[in-house]
């Protein structure tokens, strides 16, 4: 039995496992990615990427499975957990990446920051399409569909205290087949938004990358907002640059390495 080596990350407390494979010969399949995110009996994240060879013009591919095993088209936070890990595999604290997704390509700028063991990271996280009156069954009040690379619904609320994410979060990720990211969001008082999160497939997480990006687009499409806006989630807060296409800006902090046994 060999080892594979993983190196670990979060983004706000949004954590990922990172398996840099440049020559494309490992396969994670759902049951391996289920056992090394499992929080028991494995590493424990809400995700696992592989870092592939690049495709389609791109540095690197990433392919992403979320805690359940379930393949999922891209994450804000993993991401930019990817672009740390390459750019430490590679000696470097700056470094520009284009990475080929499963929901097409991003580009991505890593920069130091003063924290030890963080990257600053910018992320081109291309165009939302922002539906306002979406068609779901079960939706009361004001519900808008997202698409930023992969699916979101974002529910304005004036107490996010009050959100069951955990009791309403399931049954709202299954009003689409596929499933669905939800976001609970209000408007605070100094313009900066605030959002709870149910992830699919990894479920509550401290913080979702695409989901403040469907809350920033969202809102911008109900209030005519425009530039940048501070996103805060319970882990932490982003900035997300408003445009043709959106641009996320957050860290990413390396967490650790280890060797576990593979296959």
């Amino acid at each position: 039995m060999g080892v594979v080596r993983l190196t670990k990350h979060h983004g706000l407390g949004n954590d990922f496992l990172v398996l840099l494979d440049p020559s494309g010969t490992v396969v994670v399949d759902e049951t391996a990615a289920r056992a090394l995110c499992d929080r028991r009996r494995g590493v424990g994240a809400d995700g696992l990427i592989v870092a592939g060879p690049g495709r389609d013009g791109a540095d690197v591919s990433m392919v992403l499975r979320n805690a359940d095993g379930g393949r999922a088209e891209m994450s804000g936070n993993g991401i930019r957990c990817l672009a740390q890990a390459v750019a430490l595999d590679r000696g470097t604290d700056r470094v520009d990446l284009v990475v080929a997704t499963d929901a097409g390509v991003r580009a991505l700028a890593v920069r130091p920051a003063p924290e030890p063991r963080t990257a600053a990271v910018r992320v081109d996280m291309g165009p939302a399409k922002v539906d306002l009156e979406p068609s779901l069954d079960a939706l009361v009040g004001r519900a808008a569909l997202v698409d930023v690379g992969n699916p979101h619904l974002v529910l304005p609320r004036d107490d996010l205290a009050a959100v069951d994410v955990t009791g309403d979060g399931p049954a709202l990720e299954r009003l689409l087949p596929g499933g669905l990211n939800v976001e609970w969001y209000r408007r605070r008082d100094d313009g900066d938004l605030e959002l709870v999160v149910w992830e699919r497939g990894a479920g509550a997480t401290e913080a979702c990358g695409t989901g403040a990006c469907a809350v920033a687009a969202a809102d911008a499409a109900w209030h005519g907002r425009a530039g940048a806006v501070t996103v805060h989630m319970p882990g932490g807060a982003v900035e997300v640059a408003l445009g043709e296409s959106l641009t996320l800006t957050g860290p990413a902090v390396l967490v650790a390495t280890v060797e576990v046994p593979w296959p």
